[in-house]
């Protein structure tokens, strides 16, 4: 039998991982009967919560957090993994945060460094959209990697580090590399813009349209849906049949997550649609996945090792006191593989 999870009870409460883990933790700001269903499903699942992680804010052991937003997508499972290793070299303890889509993570970390000893907080994924006032709460230092950014932002963040790769310009140069293949049906498969990845991905297409002329069809603009997880293949899958089911002509479509886009190409083939003769499939961010993917995936990949080195080393040095907050941004590469064809 398969390791029960805090994530297979808060599905079979109904409830977010963070009520989840309040209730675990005997925290004051949980309905009584909401934590009392949680613990009698505990009990009943034989669930064990993990006391290594519960029992840090009773020890002096230097602990620093990762918080996660999108955990299901595989391209932070080598971030993740790298930072672990590099966290135990250093003699450092790692507490792991999948923050659903609805949570504010800065109001998570606020209560991870009330319930935990925290030297230090790495946000992965998201975005930037938090007050100063907001994070000048956050009483340990931190550093935002991987999330939606652009160069305008780079010279303006100077309170705290970010790790990133320039999100508008790399995802323009998959839709200018698209175009240039002589497609201009190109449907877009984006987070909801409110998110500042979401946002910055889909200017970087639209700014691609512009520079050679050409108007974007709102009607190829397509966001996934809000109720699943944002970056998974079931979200591709469905947001791309609604897309083929509507008629529209589409000869590419680009997802900005490579997950978002494998899903999207089980909808074009249950379509009866061959990929690339039919339809050009792109994605972002290099995930294994993509590679091994039939017909292997053309993506932008990021330097997903050297980003989350260079992560948890500037952390450790901001904690040290022997650097200062820095703002880096990282040159993706466009890989062009079996997924797009030139427009016959």
């Amino acid at each position: 039998m398969a390791e029960i999870t805090i994530k297979d009870i808060a599905k079979q409460c109904g409830v977010g991982v963070s009520t989840v883990s309040r209730a675990i933790n005997n925290h004051p700001d949980i309905n009584p009967e909401t934590r009392k269903m949680i613990m009698d499903v505990i009990e009943e699942t034989g669930f064990i919560p993990n006391n290594s992680a519960r029992n840090l804010k009773r020890t002096d052991a230097k602990c620093i957090a990762v918080l996660v937003k999108g955990i299901t997508n595989p391209f932070f499972s080598n971030m993740i993994q790298i930072i672990e290793e590099e966290t135990q070299k250093h003699k450092y303890a790692l507490v792991l945060r999948h923050v659903e889509a609805h949570e504010d993570e800065v109001d998570v970390a606020l209560e991870l460094v009330k319930e935990k000893r925290l030297r230090g907080i790495i946000f992965l994924g998201g975005g930037f959209y938090h007050a100063e006032e907001k994070l000048a709460k956050l009483t340990v230092p931190f550093v935002f990697s991987t999330i939606g950014m652009g160069m305008s932002d780079k010279e303006s963040k100077r309170s705290y580090s970010n790790i990133a790769v320039d999100d508008r310009l790399e995802s323009k140069k998959m839709t200018e590399y698209l175009l240039n293949l002589g497609h201009r049906d190109i449907a877009i498969i984006a987070e909801n813009p409110k998110e500042p990845l979401g946002q910055l991905r889909l200017e970087g297409y639209e700014q691609a349209f512009k520079e050679h002329n050409l108007t974007v069809n709102s009607k190829m603009i397509c966001h996934v849906e809000e109720e699943i997880e944002h970056y998974s293949m079931e979200n591709g899958y469905i947001t791309a049949k609604k897309l083929l089911e509507s008629g529209e002509k589409v000869t590419a479509i680009y997802a900005t997550a490579d997950s978002l886009a494998i899903g999207a190409c089980r909808a074009i083939l249950e379509a009866g649609k061959k990929i690339p003769e039919d339809i050009s499939v792109a994605g972002y961010d290099g995930i294994s996945l993509g590679e091994y993917y039939n017909p292997k995936l053309t993506t932008i990949k990021q330097p997903v090792e050297d980003m989350a080195l260079t992560t948890i080393h500037l952390l450790l040095e901001v904690i040290a006191g022997r650097e200062e907050h820095k703002q880096i941004v990282f040159e993706a590469e466009l890989l062009e593989r079996e997924s797009t064809a030139k427009l016959s």
